[in-house]
């Protein structure tokens, strides 16, 4: 009797493995069968999934000209049931692998993530900057999803993180019907190349003695630049940073700077852990080093993030440094920006009304779009105002940086989050 329950048992086990390897076989088969798809390549799902896929689709540069100079983006596909919603993450940035995303383990569904254009392996043979756009970008996103549509024809729901936040409202603003639903995180919509309402922020946000001890400190460092830039040096070289927009003294200068933003945006230090006035050059350096970011104006980060750069230059918008409480002591950064990431060559032109465009749509037509918003978080300066005149919910968690996520909020906020977006798309989170 137990042979017989045995071999009853493997014989199971052999139908399963034969059952997944069909269906695995049988999407594959349909992926590679759709149109511009390029390449289909098997990779290990995590434990959520059955199936998962690296996969590129042929996009022209230009989608004004489809018939023009193509290139191939890459999106990781995570295969649950044809039946279920489709999660589309729209990234701002490269992706190296097929990260998890919160949204579609919370909805129990099917996953895309996407690469963005000119950023990793998404990036034509030859540069040309003027189809770095966000409509060109939303146009990409568009086609994919018109695509996997013919296989995944339940509800979809695009979203995103910071730049990809950004990218998911310009996309709904541009295909509204795309999506059934967004949800967008910590995503700023900005409305100057270096936008004012930042400085107003960083002015007002937490409480006075942390803002104050804040700046106390980063005086102090400015008063023993000397003393410190030899620490800096050494540090930096020991990571292997390299830099070519200015000197150790300016780069340092810029660190120091770009403390009172990354400060807030995300808290990886502490008001309670800001060394005083009268702390030793190591406890200084130390806390530059954790609140502010040395790699941030290296050559490495520089050449990766260019096409940000770019976009928030031309389009997107970003922020600058108010320079009112160190000017005195400053000896290389006279007047500072943003724009010293830009190379020599690259001159962009600011669309001035696009954002200011999106802004409005957004305010009078973005239906079905959820605004996830860290309190603290220095990109909230920027965040998007809701009037009422649509459907749209702006979450905001107190005290939240920019790690802000849905499960960063307390149980009741989470699942309002949840049931509004099963309402939306008419669909109950399996049990």
């Amino acid at each position: 009797m137990k042979i017989i329950k045995l071999s009853v048992t493997v014989l199971g086990i052999v139908l399963l493995c034969f059952s997944l390897l069909y269906s695995q076989n049988d999407l594959k088969k349909n992926l590679e069968s759709l149109p511009g798809i390029l390449n289909v390549e098997i990779i290990q799902p995590d434990s959520e999934y059955n199936e998962a896929y690296k996969i590129f689709i042929e996009q022209p540069i230009d989608h004004n000209h489809p018939e023009g100079k193509k290139f191939r983006q890459k999106f990781y596909l995570s295969h649950k049931d044809v039946s279920l919603p489709m999660v589309i993450e729209l990234d701002g940035y490269n992706i190296d692998y097929n990260r998890e995303n919160e949204l579609s383990s919370i909805l129990k569904c099917n996953k895309i993530v996407v690469e963005h254009r000119y950023f990793g392996e998404s990036k034509p043979d030859s540069l040309d900057w003027n189809y770095l756009t966000i409509e060109q970008a939303a146009n990409d996103h568009h086609k994919i999803i018109e695509t996997l549509k013919k296989i995944y024809d339940k509800q979809w729901i695009t979203t995103g993180i910071s730049k990809g936040g950004q990218t998911t409202y310009i996309h709904k603003y541009y295909f509204p019907d795309d999506a059934d639903a967004s949800v967008c995180y910590v995503a700023p919509l900005n409305l100057a190349p270096e936008d004012p309402r930042i400085y107003h922020f960083l002015d007002n946000v937490g409480t006075k003695e942390c803002r104050d001890k804040m700046v106390a400190f980063q005086r102090e460092v400015l008063k023993r630049e000397d003393e410190l830039i030899p620490m800096f040096i050494e540090d930096t070289k020991m990571s292997g940073y390299n830099y070519s927009i200015g000197d150790y003294e300016f780069i340092f200068e810029y660190v120091v700077l770009e403390y009172g933003f990354a400060f807030w945006q995300w808290q990886y230090t502490k008001c309670s852990q800001i060394p005083d006035t009268t702390a030793s050059n190591d406890d200084l350096f130390e806390h530059l080093k954790t609140g502010s970011s040395f790699s941030y104006f290296s050559d490495q980060e520089i050449e990766s993030n260019l096409p940000f750069i770019y976009q928030a230059y031309t389009q997107m918008g970003y922020y600058g440094y108010d320079i009112s409480n160190f000017k005195d002591l400053l000896k290389e950064v006279k007047e500072p920006t943003s724009r010293i990431f830009l190379p020599d060559y690259m001159k962009p032109v600011y669309d001035c009304c696009i954002m200011q465009e999106i802004n409005t749509w957004i305010q009078k037509h973005g239906n079905n779009m959820i605004f996830i918003y860290g309190e603290i978080d220095s990109w909230s300066a920027t965040a998007v105002e809701l009037t009422g005149e649509t459907n749209a919910i702006k979450m905001v968690k107190p005290g939240g940086n920019h790690r802000t996520r849905i499960k960063s909020f307390n149980e009741k906020d989470q699942e309002y989050i949840i049931n509004t977006i099963e309402d939306w798309i008419g669909y109950e989170v399996p049990e």
